[in-house]
This record gives C-alpha cells, sequence and structure tokens, in this order.
C-alpha cells in the first residue's frame, strides 16, 4: 500500500509523541538561539536609540544611509528610515532574519534527514510511528520555536521602550522569515540524500533571498518581494505597520509545506529524490591520508564561508570612501571606532576587519568540531581502528580549520580592499587589506583552539564551550563600549590584544604571544583526545 493511501491517522501516528522528544532534545539549544535573537535586537534598538535621539540626528542618518547604495543594499528600504522604530529594523531585520533562518534549518534538518541518515528515523518507523509523523513534528517544533521568536522580539522592542503596534509587527513577521525557511528545509530534505546536501541549498536559498532584497531595495523594489526578508522589511514596522505582508508568509509556507509532504510520499525511506551517483571504483591518491579525508569532509563548508566572508568583506569596502561624510554627520558614532574620527578610514577598516575576523574564528571553530561529528556519528572509529593514530586524525581536521580559517580571513581582507580600491582607483589596496587581515589570525587561531581543548577533555560540552567563546568575543569587540561594560570584560578576547590594523602599527610581540596561547591549547586538546575514549 502506497503512503498517500494510508488513512491520515495512521500517516501522522506518533507526531505528538516526536513532538515531545523533540523539544525535549532542542531543550539547550533552542533558548540560546532564542536569547541570541532578543539580544540582537536588544543592543541594535538600545544604541540606535542612544545615538539617535533627536529628530534632526534621525534626519541626518536618514540623507547619510540613502545616499549610499551599498548600505542599502546591505540594510533595506529607505522608507523604514522615517521613525526611530524603523531605523532600528533597517539596521538589524536583515542579520535577525538570517540568524532565523538558520535556526529553522538546523531544527527540521536534524529532526528529518539527520535522523535517517543515522538511522534513528528507522528505529522509530519500525514501532507504530506513521510516515508522515516526524517531517510534521519537526515543522510542528519549527513553528513553536518561530511563535517563541515572535514573543522575545516583541519582548525585546517593547522593553527597549519602542511602540507596541510596531513591535508585534515585527515579532510575527521575523517568525514568519522562520515557518517559510523550515518549509524550504523540509522541501529540500525530500531531495537530498544527507544533510550536509540539504543545508546547503537551504543555505543557498537564503543567500538568493538576501541578494533579491538587496537588488530589490538599490532599485525598483520589485525584486525583494521575491524574498521573504524583503517581505519582513516592507511590512514597514514603525514606519506604516503593513499587516497584510503576513498572508506572503502564510501562503508560501502552506504551498512549500504542501510540497514537501507530496515528496515525502512520493520517494524511498532513507533517500533522496536526487540520488546519489555511483562514483569512482576506487578513491583518489588525495584521500589515501586523514588529512586528505579531512579536506573532502570540510572543502564544501571552507567554499561556502569563504564566499560569504568576501561578499561581507567587499560590502563593507564599498562604505569605507564615505565615512568621513557619515561621521561628519553623525559625530557620536566616532566615538565606537577604534580610534575615534581622527584617522576615519582606517578606523573604519580596523572596525570591518575585526568583524572579518570575528567570523572566520566561527569557521574555524565549526571546521573544528566537524571532528567531533564525525565521531558521533561512528565514522572516526573504522579510521581509528587502522594504522591512524589519534593525533595525526584530530590534528588532520584541525589543520583544514586553521588552514581554512587563514583563507577565509584572507578572502575577506581581500574583498573590502577590492571595492575600496575600485572607489579610490587604487589597485594594490586588495593585497594591501588581505595582508591587514591577517594580522588577526592568531585570535582566530586562539579561539579555534578552545574549540581543540573542548575536543580533547570536555567533548560533549566541546559545542557550547567553543560558541561561548565565540560569543564572548563578538561582545568583547563589539558592544564594550557601546554598554560601557567594565573595563576587565574584554581582557581575556584575544582580539583586544591583537594590534587593530591598519589604525596602528603592528608590532610582532602581541602576536608571538597571542600565538603561542593558541598552540598551547592545541596541544592541551590532543593530550586529551590521547587520553579519553574515541565517540565518549
Amino acid at each position: 500500500m502506497s503512503a498517500p493511501s494510508l488513512p491520515l491517522r495512521e500517516n501522522l501516528s506518533g507526531a505528538g509523541t516526536l513532538l515531545s522528544f523533540s523539544i525535549l532534545r532542542e531543550r539547550f539549544a533552542l533558548p540560546c538561539w532564542l536569547l541570541g535573537a532578543g539580544a540582537l535586537l536588544a543592543f541594535q534598538s538600545l544604541g540606535s536609540q542612544r545615538f539617535y535621539d533627536s529628530p534632526q540626528k534621525l534626519a541626518q542618518i536618514r540623507e547619510t544611509m540613502s545616499a549610499s547604495a551599498a548600505t542599502v543594499a546591505m540594510s533595506g528600504p529607505t522608507r523604514l528610515l522615517t521613525s526611530i522604530g524603523g531605523e532600528i529594523v533597517f539596521e538589524i531585520f536583515a542579520y535577525l532574519a538570517v540568524v532565523v533562518a538558520l535556526m529553522n534549518m538546523f531544527l527540521v534538518g536534524r529532526h528529518t534527514r539527520s535522523d535517517e541518515e543515522t538511522g534513528r528515523a528507522e528505529l522509530l518507523r519500525s514501532a507504530r510511528v506513521g510516515r508522515r509523523a516526524p517531517a510534521v513534528a519537526a515543522l510542528t517544533l519549527a513553528g513553536l520555536a518561530d511563535a517563541a521568536v515572535a514573543v522575545v522580539i516583541f519582548a525585546a522592542a517593547v522593553g527597549t521602550g519602542l511602540p507596541a503596534g510596531g513591535s508585534l509587527l515585527l515579532g510575527v513577521v521575523t517568525g514568519g522569515v522562520g515557518v517559510t525557511f523550515a518549509a524550504v528545509t523540509a522541501v529540500a530534505a525530500q531531495v537530498f540524500e544527507n544533510p550536509r546536501s540539504v543545508y546547503g541549498a537551504v543555505g543557498l536559498a537564503l543567500a538568493g533571498a538576501y541578494v533579491a532584497r538587496a537588488i530589490g531595495d538599490v532599485g525598483s523594489g520589485a525584486a525583494s518581494w521575491l524574498s521573504p526578508i524583503g517581505w519582513g522589511q516592507r511590512s514597514y514596522p514603525y514606519a506604516g505597520d503593513r499587516w497584510w505582508t503576513v498572508l506572503l508568509f502564510a501562503a508560501a509556507t502552506l504551498a512549500l509545506t504542501a510540497v514537501a509532504f507530496a515528496l515525502l510520499d512520493r520517494r524511498d525511506f532513507g533517500a533522496g529524490l536526487l540520488p546519489y551517483g555511483t562514483g569512482r571504483a576506487t578513491a583518489s591518491r588525495a584521500l589515501g591520508s586523514p588529512l586528505g579525508l579531512a579536506w573532502r569532509l570540510q572543502r564544501g563548508s571552507l567554499a561556502g564561508w569563504a564566499v560569504g566572508v568576501f561578499a561581507l568583506g567587499a560590502a563593507y569596502g564599498s562604505f569605507a570612501e564615505s565615512i568621513e561624510d557619515y561621521l561628519t554627520d553623525n559625530p557620536e558614532i566616532a566615538a565606537y571606532l577604534p580610534g575615534g574620527a581622527a584617522d576615519a578610514v582606517n578606523a573604519y577598516l580596523a572596525l570591518t576587519v575585526s568583524i572579518v575576523a570575528l567570523l572566520t574564528a566561527a569557521f574555524g571553530v565549526a571546521g573544528s568540531l566537524r571532528a567531533r561529528g564525525e565521531e558521533t556519528a561512528g565514522r572516526a572509529e573504522p579510521l581509528l581502528a587502522a594504522p591512524v593514530s589519534r593525533s595525526r586524525w584530530l590534528v588532520s581536521h584541525l589543520a583544514v580549520a586553521l588552514g581554512g580559517g587563514a583563507m577565509v580571513l584572507a578572502l575577506g581582507g581581500f574583498g573590502i580592499g577590492l571595492t575600496y580600491g575600485l572607489a579610490i582607483s587604487d589597485a594594490l589596496q586588495p593585497l594591501r587589506m588581505a595582508g591587514v587581515a591577517l594580522v588577526y589570525l592568531p585570535a582566530v587561531w586562539a579561539v579555534t583552539a578552545v574549540a581543540a581543548a573542548g575536543l580533547g577533555w570536555v567533548p560533549r560540552a566541546a559545542a557550547a564551550v567553543a560558541w561561548a567563546a565565540v560569543a564572548y568575543c563578538v561582545v568583547a569587540v563589539l558592544f564594550t563600549a557601546a554598554f560601557d561594560l567594565p573595563g576587565w570584560f574584554d581582557g581575556a578576547s584575544p582580539f583586544t590584544h591583537t594590534p587593530q590594523a591598519p589604525l596602528h602599527d603592528v608590532t610582532a610581540a602581541p602576536m608571538i604571544g597571542i600565538t603561542l596561547a593558541a598552540l598551547a591549547g592545541l596541544l592541551i586538546g590532543l593530550a586529551g583526545f590521547r587520553r579519553r575514549d574515541a565517540g565518549y
């Protein structure tokens, strides 16, 4: 009997129990996502209200932002700049939407395609669990998470003094972006056979949505209506409150969910609609070593990070030439640049390179934690049973994370220099800024070493420890001054002790010290990994 002919009750049997189990599995990760989304909005809201505390300042920022196509492409439609609440949405919504979309991608992907790949779904299906039950449970979990996002965003906005009506709309459309990408992930989970392909496809869809919104905002606006991010921005919270745009999220989610279930009913369990080829009869020589295998496993992720960081760097660089005019109109912001307005361009470049370095540190952590994923999936044991030492296996994954970090960081700096150089007609800027970016490489390696140490000694908590280190560095670099945090707060961040190139002179001593600290962290991690059981 085919799946579509089963009674609906049998098709959904066990969905409620699976939902309860899914909530239990996400009891630690989901609150972190919600806290991060709320904190992102709250920080931006408090900062913007502090900067633009008068109609005159708001008018100045509106004139400055509207004149920069790069800023509009990065942020959103300039109609939002008619109120302080709209200015906050202009600054932060695109990034907030990306965070919520990624949360939904991981929620749905982990409880559908990942469970099929690891065999958990097959064990569940051997009980009285309907064919559609796992997908229904995953989408319901995502829906509940997005409802919680809406509540958190509303509370953060109202709690920082924004009007309730616009805050409610902002929360709803942010959740709307989430449920839309949850449905996109559900479709991708039916098409592709493994989670990496699913995440890659959804990541491309998310990038496409961001680019379509950017093209629309810079141009006529038509392309923005092809993007869920654009729908959210063009609901104009605090600047008109278009509630009818919520219908777009509802229609897209329902349509994509229907497509996902139709595909689910027609594919083989455990397979995708696009099966993988049989591949080569024998492995290439490049796969004859642990390092070659680690590179093969992580090259797709590395390419994605490299392209994303390069694009962000290019966007930042395009704004560098006009930073002096921007600071003239908004002198208060100069206090939050390293070095103030005395050397505005280099101060701005130092800040943007720091942001690129923070993103690169996130790549380093993700690349290091891939080793833990190989352990828990059971793929590391067959390798370690062969003549491959534990140290060599872990060093291979760490080498890709460290070497890939250098590549991503240099490309980010190259992107900054490319668009800045085009603006000022200086062909040497791309290479100069790539070199400047590499000044921050020891700090990136130090954060990666935290992940390595966690893998060695607290493997089950390694991800939490490593991502907490990334979050701490983000707050230390970007928010210590803005929120008057104590002077000692950022002392443990390696970025605090890194020369702020190109604003300050580069000296070898701090870079050597940070590099040695990173090396110590890596050695500590290797020592711990050699002492514990693999897969523990």
